[in-house]
């Protein structure tokens, strides 16, 4: 497996995970819990694909009681490992390595909006890789050149990632979604930047380790910790988004950089 965000994620968890066992699994229509016997527990937005039946994941029903490690290792995205290269594998791995990293002492974080931290200037030029309403209102305003990539295409005002490639070559502010480490996008669209002063890993999904980070361009993690499991497992179980689950978790920011 070569060297990717994926891999150095499951290569700094893997000594953690040992001897942690998966107590329950939720495979929302938004995001995807992993909670472990330790108490701990981990969001991943849930990546979908249309399935040949009403079974989506083959190993439905097994996944609770797995070692913590299985699970992991599905971020990967390998074949043959559970039911095969199934987006939700990784949808699940993902989940799993935040429910593995919570058991850690938390990094330094600032609790500032991360707009706020990155303080915006009509001479930025931003692009945006995923569609986060809120933001676009407060970035415009700034008079800064945007541009929002989106795999989307009714999404209004936007531009495909074919499109993006010059954008993100010449800007000097990039907001990624932390979807793309499911997608396993995320080493390609850092590798297609040119210089950007701040790169941000943005969503509840975001890997809240820099160390992971260390040596690419990425600048801050704008993710999320979970304070209370019992209602965001509840949210997740009935269908809900971000907007719901950012009641009962706390939104702080990362700064990668200090640890370099």
């Amino acid at each position: 497996m070569e060297d990717t965000i994926q891999k150095r994620i499951i290569d700094f968890l893997l000594p953690l995970s040992k001897g942690i066992q998966t107590a329950d699994v939720r495979i929302g229509l938004g995001y995807t819990s992993v909670r472990l016997d330790n108490g701990n527990i981990g969001l991943s937005w849930t990546a979908r694909k249309e399935s040949e039946s009403c079974t989506h994941m083959q190993k439905a029903g097994t996944l609770a009681g797995r070692p913590a490690v299985e699970l992991l290792a599905m971020l990967g995205g390998r074949r043959n490992l559970l039911d095969g290269d199934n987006p939700l594998e990784r949808t699940i791995g993902l989940a799993a390595a935040n429910a593995v990293a919570a058991g850690l002492p938390r990094p330094e974080t600032a609790k500032e909006e991360i707009l706020d931290i990155i303080n915006v200037q009509a001479s930025d030029r931003v692009v945006m890789v995923g569609f986060f309403g809120p933001f676009i209102p407060v970035l415009k305003k700034t008079g800064c050149m945007l541009d929002v990539l989106e795999l989307r295409d009714d999404r209004p005002g936007t531009i495909s990632p074919e499109q993006g490639r010059e954008p993100l070559a010449a800007c000097s502010v990039a907001i990624i979604t932390a979807t793309s480490i499911v997608t396993g996008t995320l080493d390609g669209l850092l590798d297609s930047l040119g210089n950007p002063r701040a790169v941000v890993i943005l969503g509840p999904s975001t890997f809240m380790r820099p160390e992971v980070f260390i040596g690419t361009p990425v600048t801050h993690l704008a993710g999320a910790w979970v304070r209370n499991p019992s209602l965001v497992e509840k949210v997740i179980s009935e269908g809900g988004g971000t907007m719901i689950l950012r009641q009962h978790m706390d939104f702080e920011v990362v700064y990668v950089r200090k640890y370099t």
